[in-house]
Parts: structure tokens; sequence; C-alpha cells
């Protein structure tokens, strides 16, 4: 995809917007790469407070390592995140991501974190329970490289304002690739970015959204379309 001087224009202008609105968002939830890996990993098709119980759970038994993820039995790690759903699922995707910094880094994650932007997402995505959204959670808030995260909200909003792709082969890369062809690889943006679409999709753009005294109605094509009439 060649830049496009509009489409960055655009996504600036809603960054602006969205910054003005709601300031800056001071995320990820987490403290420390492996808490980031472990929430990144847990919050799949879970509400944040449930993985937040999780966390406190692993946090209390003494399961705060990658270590303690690899040593602990599978039944038992499970019991620990069960408050996050797909509880025995969520435990394999954490021992299996345990075992591969055991295995292959002798547990060093920072190691493993310090990679260049493509091998270190090419890897993730070779691990049990890591897709593109979870391997992008990782890079952005635990490896602090610059590889856009794109969830439901985004995309919903995207679409909403009128900035689906021309061509969407793959859906998840398809909506990264506006982001990564127009606006400069920026960790810092990128995660302040992500976080402010997520913001948006909880203040104001819902399943039902909320159009009124919206920051992007004076921009949006569905917005407009649903005020007109008032």
């Amino acid at each position: 995809m060649v830049k496009d001087s509009t489409m960055t224009s655009g996504l600036m202008d809603i960054y602006q917007r969205f910054y003005d609105a709601y300031g800056p968002q001071h995320w990820w939830p987490g403290e420390g790469p492996f808490e980031i890996i472990a929430g990144a990993i847990l919050t799949q098709s879970a509400a944040w407070t449930n993985v937040e119980m999780a966390l406190a759970n692993m946090r209390a038994a003494g399961c705060w390592s990658l270590e303690a993820v690899h040593q602990i039995s599978d039944a038992d790690l499970a019991q620990l995140v069960r408050p996050s759903g797909y509880f025995n699922a969520k435990a394999r995707k954490l021992k299996s991501f345990a075992a591969h910094i055991a295995i292959n880094y002798q547990g060093d994650l920072d190691r493993f974190l310090s990679q260049p932007t493509k091998p270190l997402r090419d890897e993730l995505l070779s691990i049990h329970g890591i897709g593109d959204e979870t391997a992008d959670d990782i890079m952005v808030y635990a490896a602090h490289k610059p590889s856009f995260v794109i969830d439901t909200y985004t995309r919903r909003i995207m679409d909403r304002v009128g900035m689906t792709p021309e061509v969407v082969r793959s859906k998840y890369l398809d909506y990264q690739a506006l982001f990564h062809d127009n606006l400069p690889a920026d960790t810092q943006l990128f995660n302040e970015f992500h976080a402010l679409w997520d913001r948006h999709a909880k203040e104001a753009c819902a399943k039902t959204p909320r159009c009124e005294g919206c920051c992007l109605l004076e921009i949006c094509a569905t917005g407009q379309t649903l005020t007109a009439d008032f």
C-alpha cells in the first residue's frame, strides 16, 4: 500500500480529537512484561475486570513469573485463571508461552522481547494461543515495538467514519496496514492511539452508537446519517 496523505491527515485528525476528548490513557494496565503478557492472553474473549481477578489469583498463589507458570500443573493454573473464562484453554496458552521462553531462551524474556520487530512478531505468532491481536498487544506494551493493535472496537469505528480498507483480504492485516503505511512507526503513538480507539468505543461508539456529543460526529458519515433528523 502506498502512503496516502489524505489518510494520514484523517488518522491524525481522529487521534487529536480523541486526545482532546479523553486525554492520555496510560495503557497497558500492568506492571512489567510478565503481567502485560499474561493479561494479553487472559483478556481474549474476556472483560478486563475478570482478567484482573485471574491475575490477582496468580499473584496470591505465587504464580507470578514465567518460570512459575512453566512449573505449575495445567489443572492448578486453570483454577487460578478461572475468572477469565475458557480457563483450561487459557492455562494451556500461558504454559505454551512459558515453555517457549524456557526452552528457546533459557527463561530470558528480555532477550526474546529484544528481537527486531518482524522476527519477534513472527515468532509470537508461532506460539500456541497467540494470534494477531495478542501478538501486537505484546509487541507494543511489553516489547515497546511499533506494531499497531487492531481490535473489534477499532474496526467498528473505522467502518463508521468511512475508513474501511478498499480491499479486505485479511481483515486484521488490511486494517493494520492503514496505520503502518500512513503513520510514523512510533511506539508511543501506537500505544496511545490504540487505547483511545477503545476508550471512544466504550464512551460513544458502542454497538448502538451514542452520537450526540461524539468528538467524531463532525467527520463521521454514520453519525451524520443517524443524527440527520434531529
